[in-house]
């Protein structure tokens, strides 16, 4: 495009131009439609204002946006007073989105874009010093929102094209420069459309998890444990000495999960999107997530928030595994924060400068030694570790979070025959096609129960519905309770868990041995552990 004209176009108009250009930008897990507005007036000196509540990163955008322009060769009238306004006014604007737009409305303002081109496409990209267009976060939302506000089309930078081009009923146009998203808005072809087809891409992109549990020797009454959460979206926890097993087992939660539905995937990468998670190219994501944050990991980084608005690990773990290593490790305010979530499925921050809520549906796994040295019930190492020591390590769980936790599962460590001589497994197939029958049983069940879609989430009123055991199951179920001390809390858990036993059985109702299963998987609820 010839922009040699420029200059002496400018100085033939009037004196002042307001121009409007459309973008948006993303709170929580949806997106907000920002009006960009541009003024310019002919001024003793080059000023340049922008006012709408814009953080540091938009405000900086002044800097970008000339630099952008001039090394792309255009050049504005010098000297001029630019006031940009982003609308609302009253909310806050976070990002390096509105580069693109602002530098496409002050170009507007020289008479070279129509400014009708202008009130059809909504406009997203930060831009580089010399005119490139670079990714942004927030892709996917920001494209639900232009299609959702009647837009035509959205332009976006070349990397997040693909993402955003899952939303049918919108055009999308990847741009890497700004001179083609220019000549783009003045008629030229110098952008194409991406097509993606949402629906057959998901289908052809899934595939099983890198890790499978096939691989796992031994361990045959872990692996029983981890195929019983799967089945009831139960959350779990291992308890084991060091190097036996635990992460290695975690890691293949995912490979016997069902897998992601279209409506899972579509709202899992939203959220990825949101925290600029996803590589480039990437349309949808096509496996569940595992998110394993180290012990160390903050209380914000875990549910979310911060001064500049981003999604936490339980977040980011929606509709996959949150993997939990060395729990009684986590600092206690970070523990504390998962119990409303855990119950909720959802986290709702509330900041000075913002509101968000976003769905965290996950399974916890989580894993810790039996005790501070790691060998307490060890079959060949010797703990250290006095009866006190014990309960004061595992007193680091607190009991509202353990309730939280339906299984409790105790790992030994494989012997080395059993290491070298064991044959492989089932593998994570296999293993899934049970869960996903048990699952199937559980949707049939629950189709009329809005928001409850395994045994897990049950609630007490369901529990006495679909739970309840058969005379011999109740009798066992009592006699346990007695016997091992255990907690009222424990008692709607092992109901629970026992459903999923008997689902996976085809079972219609509990029966004795599925709540002596059940019983086994706590652990930690013995009045003896420790002693």
């Amino acid at each position: 495009m010839n922009f040699s004209n420029f200059t002496e176009s400018r100085r033939n108009h009037s004196t002042a131009m307001l121009v409007k250009t459309h973008s948006a930008t993303v709170n929580g897990l949806t997106a907000l439609s920002v009006v960009v507005e541009i003024h310019t007036t002919k001024s003793a000196q080059t000023n340049f204002i922008m006012v709408g509540l814009p953080d540091n990163a938009v405000r900086e955008s002044r800097s970008r946006v000339t630099a952008a322009l001039q090394n792309s060769k255009i050049f504005l009238r010098e000297p001029q007073t630019t006031t940009v306004n982003l609308a609302p006014a009253d909310v806050r604007k976070e990002g390096t989105g509105f580069d693109l737009p602002v530098a496409i409305g002050m170009v507007a303002a020289g008479n070279i874009i129509p400014t009708e081109m202008l009130d059809r496409f909504m406009l997203v990209g930060e831009l580089g010093l010399d005119g490139s267009i670079r990714p942004i976060k927030g892709a996917l939302p920001i494209a639900i929102k232009a299609r959702a506000e009647g837009f035509e089309g959205l332009i976006v930078p070349e990397e997040n094209v693909r993402e955003a081009a899952v939303v049918n009923q919108l055009k999308v146009f990847g741009a890497s420069h700004l001179k083609q998203v220019i000549a783009f808005l003045s008629g030229e072809p110098t952008l194409e459309q991406t097509i993606v087809n949402t629906r057959e891409e998901f289908f052809q992109a899934q595939a099983d998890c890198p890790y499978d549990f096939s691989e796992v020797k031994g361990q045959e009454n872990v692996k029983r444990a981890f195929e019983v959460a799967a089945a009831g979206g139960h959350n779990l926890m291992l308890i084991g000495a060091p190097g036996c097993g635990k992460s290695m087992m975690a890691k293949r939660m995912p490979s016997i999960l069902p897998r992601l539905t279209l409506a899972e995937s579509l709202e899992t990468t939203q959220i990825h999107s949101i925290a600029g998670c996803l590589a480039s190219g990437t349309s949808l994501i096509t496996r569940r997530p595992f998110r394993a944050p180290h012990h160390t990991v903050s209380d914000v980084a875990l549910i979310g928030g911060g001064v500049n608005f981003q999604p936490g690990e339980i977040s980011l773990a929606h509709n996959g595994v949150l993997f939990m290593d060395e729990l009684p490790e986590f600092s206690k305010v970070a523990l504390e924060t998962l119990r409303q979530p855990l119950e909720d499925r959802v986290i709702n921050i509330s900041r000075a400068k913002y509101r968000a809520t976003l769905p965290c549906s996950f399974m916890l796994v989580a894993a810790m030694n039996p005790c501070p040295c790691g060998y307490y019930n060890h079959p060949t190492r010797r703990c250290d570790c006095t009866p006190g020591q014990v309960q004061r390590y595992k007193n680091k769980i607190s009991g509202p979070l353990l309730d939280r936790l339906d299984m409790h599962v105790e790992v030994v460590p494989v012997s080395l025959d059993e290491l070298t001589k064991a044959p492989a497994g089932e593998s994570s197939a296999q293993i899934r096609e049970r869960v996903e029958k048990a699952r199937a049983i559980q949707a049939e069940r629950f189709k009329d129960s809005k928001g409850v879609h395994c045994n897990a989430q049950m609630t007490d009123a369901q529990i006495q519905t679909y739970a309840t055991p058969d005379a011999a199951g109740e009798n066992l179920l009592r006699l346990a309770i007695r016997k091992h001390d255990l907690s009222a809390r424990a008692y709607n858990r092992i109901l629970k868990v026992a459903r999923t036993i008997a689902d996976l059985e085809g079972a219609p109702q509990i029966q004795s041995h599925h709540i002596a299963e059940a019983v086994g998987y706590r652990s930690l609820e013995r009045a003896s552990w420790g002693e």
